[in-house]
């Protein structure tokens, strides 16, 4: 597996999170401590719970860690399209962010079925081992 910096997908969750720093500036005041500060954490997790494979010695484990990024993938759009019902920002505004988080998503998916079929992989192999 490959040093987490040369994932697409964690390149793409950076990406993610400065324009989410910036979509979170546009926010009224009020909002400085509940919907910008949640937005930043979901942000930020997605990148890094990717990064957290690093120091996990099994797919299975990494397997954990994709799956509560895709969560915060998803509650951050949840948290985009909020914005947008309540007036604060427009959808047009918030565009690239939405793009970005459709393609993370398909690229963590892709990311955990690699994953849980290596895990398997390795399981068949462990238990071949152990039956001979």
């Amino acid at each position: 597996m490959k040093y987490y910096k040369d994932l697409k997908v964690w390149q793409k969750a950076m990406d993610l999170t400065v324009e989410v720093y910036r979509l979170v500036k546009l926010l009224p005041r009020e909002e400085l401590f509940a919907l910008s500060s949640q937005m930043r954490r979901a942000a930020v997790s997605i990148a890094s719970n990717i990064a957290e494979k690093q120091g996990r010695n099994s797919a299975k484990e990494f397997l954990q860690f994709i799956a509560i990024a895709k969560g915060s993938n998803s509650e951050l759009e949840t948290q985009l399209l909020i914005c947008v019902r309540v007036g604060y920002m427009e959808e047009q505004t918030i565009q690239v962010a939405l793009s970005l988080i459709t393609e993370i998503a398909k690229m963590l998916s892709s990311l955990s079925r690699t994953l849980a079929t290596r895990n398997l992989q390795l399981e068949a192999q462990v238990n071949g081992v152990n039956d001979q």
